[in-house]
């Protein structure tokens, strides 16, 4: 009897175990994302969503995210909301905040390229071999860095023929280097999140922005901004970032923190750069439907910008310098990294 009863006992205790491990591995973690763009953006729709998608197939289904119904905060604050924990997941733009972030100009240089998926993926090298010893992402874990296409000059009435043409022009402008470059433009610098700039040139509030042709369709401006002047290998790019809450990646296993990984950096670098390119493609396509005037920038326009940026060039080499880095030897490896990818 005494026999029997052990035998008994130990198999409940092998099953108790059996369904222990196995609630273990079904086990999910849902991760929050707050995010403040519409859900048919470009960054939520085709960077966001299949980085989730690929998330939870890599974790096999181990992980999940869930986008929450409303942003927990404004555009400039969506850093610290993943920092402190608010919602586990967040991207944002480092030059919403002037000064916190410097080695983001490492990819806002001008004339750095033509192609976002060129310029994204050149990004995340130079993060691995100059700019992540900085460590200017403290207290998360950044899962991507990228940017949109080159930046444009747009304007609802005017169109811009030279640099002369925007003096005394009120033109929305995000952060990082673009306020630099276009101080020297003689505009009414507007610095205003990105959402808002269809109110601001509906209302007259703006007379142009400038922006990358995606966000033409992005924020449905095909019928308001009625000239581009195009800048051959950009005016400017912004600078992303998505990041993670380092406490909840660090909750996760190994196994499921390899995997993220895997679907991260670089990987996510080229599918959020080619994701803007085409989107580059389709406000170009809606915005010369509507009638637009697209002027192509004269060498004198060129040239008259190239002599502003060496100036600022060399200004942001100097802040570089104080956090230890060559930034002379990160623009000259940027630059020679996109040419690399945009021949191959």
């Amino acid at each position: 009897m005494l026999k029997n009863t052990t035998k008994l006992l130990g198999g409940l205790a092998l099953l108790a175990g059996a369904m222990g491990l196995h609630s273990q591995a079904s086990a999910q973690t849902t991760l929050t994302v707050s995010s403040w763009l519409p859900p048919k953006h470009v960054i939520v729709a085709e960077m966001l969503m299949p980085w989730a998608a690929s998330v939870e197939e890599a974790t096999e289904g181990r992980v999940k995210i869930k986008v929450l119904p409303k942003a927990l905060g404004k555009p400039p604050a969506h850093f610290d909301i993943a920092r402190d924990g608010l919602a586990d997941i967040t991207y944002g733009i480092h030059g919403y905040q002037p000064g916190r972030f410097v080695l983001n100009s490492t990819a806002e240089v001008p004339f750095l390229g033509n192609d976002a998926e060129d310029i994204s993926v050149a990004y995340w090298r130079m993060y691995e071999k100059h700019l992540k010893a900085a460590n200017e992402h403290k207290g998360v874990k950044l899962i991507g860095l990228f940017t949109h296409g080159p930046g444009q000059i747009m304007t609802t009435g005017k169109a811009i023929n030279s640099i002369a043409d925007l003096k005394d022009m009120k033109m929305r402008i995000g952060g990082g280097i673009v306020k630099d470059v276009t101080s020297n433009f003689g505009i009414v610098q507007l610095f205003k999140p990105a959402p808002q700039v269809y109110e601001l040139l509906s209302r007259g509030v703006a007379d142009g922005v400038m922006f990358p042709l995606e966000a033409i369709d992005g924020f449905k401006l095909e019928n308001t901004i009625k000239h581009v002047t195009r800048i051959p290998g950009g005016l400017y790019n912004t600078s992303f970032f998505m990041v993670m809450n380092e406490g909840k990646f660090n909750s996760l296993s190994a196994e499921d923190q390899a995997a993220i990984d895997a679907v991260s950096g670089e990987t996510f670098a080229r599918m959020a750069g080619r994701a803007f390119q085409k989107r580059d493609d389709v406000g170009l396509e809606k915005f010369m439907a509507s009638g637009g005037e697209l002027i192509d920038a004269s060498p004198e326009v060129v040239t008259q910008i190239q002599g502003w940026v060496a100036d600022i060039e060399a200004g942001w080499a100097e802040k570089v310098s104080k956090l230890g880095l060559d930034g002379a030897q990160i623009l000259y490896d940027m630059k020679t990294e996109v040419a690399k990818l945009a021949a191959e």
